[in-house]
């Protein structure tokens, strides 16, 4: 290992070193062919056979069913917040979203340019805290789809499981995707931007149940039709090369820790330390309700805005970086995605109670 630092960054984020390692090497001669990677031809037999991979091995890796395309689209994340709609919706069509924080929030207003939205839940006015039980919303019947976003970066909450309903789901997993197991074969359409759990920013990945790429109204322009890109491969026009080249990268070192099942034991052992060290006294303050808590981004806070600030400060001085809250929330945030290491979780419980026993709330 170099003096890398441990980056708690919320996105980008933190990435396996291998696979920087390599990245680096072929951005200079990709495959030993006396091209860098980041200007063969996307349509060289080479690259496609990067794409090709990646594909297969996020098939294999979340058991995508057959029946489901994949797709590596770029705008970012924030894209699919009126894709979604723009396909799926129209004149008279209603859909039901679940407002759980930021994103979700973003996605409503732009939901609500392309048909009828219901918000039957939201926890804006306890500053998103939690998630709702299964109990506290209904979906209205004519609802086309249930929107919601599984884990809330900004906030540190995670749904515990999936929304039991009959209406299709549709998810935005940012980031918490290949975290821990998930039944595709419930969504219509699940999207990630890759920049938190799968890779670099520039790409997002959606997978996309079939027969719905047949639902695109016909005024829907080119590149906002998932149809375009499924019937292309994602090849309709020059795709994120780079950014896929290391999402495939990722997914290989994935399947090296032994896949999701392996992942998601390393993740809860690695939270549970975390929340475990700020459940020990009332100095540490977590911001989700326990039954919401995220595994993926840990949100809380000190007892004064001041002694957030030298907690922040002092724990980048010992190479603990990116320990900064969301603005809107403000406090810290421990983001520990499927690349963070355990001995980083270790060192910053160490530093927790070290911190606190020189530094007593008044």
């Amino acid at each position: 290992m170099t003096d890398r630092v441990f980056n708690f960054s919320p996105g980008p984020a933190t990435l396996p070193y291998e696979v920087l390692q390599k990245a680096g090497k072929d951005v200079v001669n990709f495959q030993e062919t006396g091209i860098g990677l980041i200007e063969i031809s996307h349509r060289s037999k080479e690259f496609m056979s990067v794409a090709d991979e990646a594909e297969a091995n996020l098939r294999e890796l979340m058991q995508i069913p057959d029946n489901y395309k994949v797709l590596f689209l770029q705008g970012g994340a924030s894209s699919q917040f009126f894709m979604i709609p723009m396909n799926f919706l129209g004149e008279g069509k209603k859909a039901t979203y679940l407002n759980t924080g930021t994103w979700a929030k973003k996605a409503i207003k732009e939901a609500k340019l392309f048909g009828e939205i219901d918000v039957p839940y939201s926890s804006e006015e306890a500053s998103f805290n939690r998630v709702p039980k299964q109990d506290e919303y209904t979906v209205a019947e004519d609802s086309e789809y249930l929107y919601y976003v599984s884990n809330n970066t900004i906030y540190g909450t995670e749904f515990p499981e999936l929304p039991k309903t009959d209406k299709m789901l549709i998810s935005d997993m940012s980031s918490d995707i290949l975290s821990r197991p998930v039944d595709v074969s419930k969504f219509g359409l699940i999207f990630a931007g890759a920049q938190k759990n799968l890779g670099p920013a520039g790409v997002t990945v959606v997978i996309i149940r079939e027969d719905l790429l047949e639902k695109t109204p016909a005024n829907t322009p080119t590149m906002l039709s998932y149809k375009t890109h499924a019937d292309k491969g994602s090849m309709f026009n020059t795709p994120p090369c780079f950014s896929i080249y290391v999402v495939g990268e990722v997914l290989k070192w994935l399947k090296q820790q032994g896949g999701i099942d392996a992942m998601a034991k390393i993740n809860r052992e690695k939270a549970a330390l975390l929340y475990g060290a700020i459940d020990s006294s009332d100095y540490y303050r977590g911001h989700a309700e326990k039954e919401s808590r995220s595994l993926m981004n840990i949100a809380f806070n000190l007892p004064t805005p001041e002694l957030e600030a030298k907690f922040i400060a002092e724990a980048a001085a010992v190479d603990l970086n990116g320990l900064k809250g969301h603005r809107s929330i403000g406090g810290c945030r421990a983001s520990i995605y499927n690349a963070f290491p355990v001995e980083g979780v270790v060192k910053l419980v160490e530093f927790m109670k070290d911190f606190k026993a020189k530094n007593p709330a008044a």
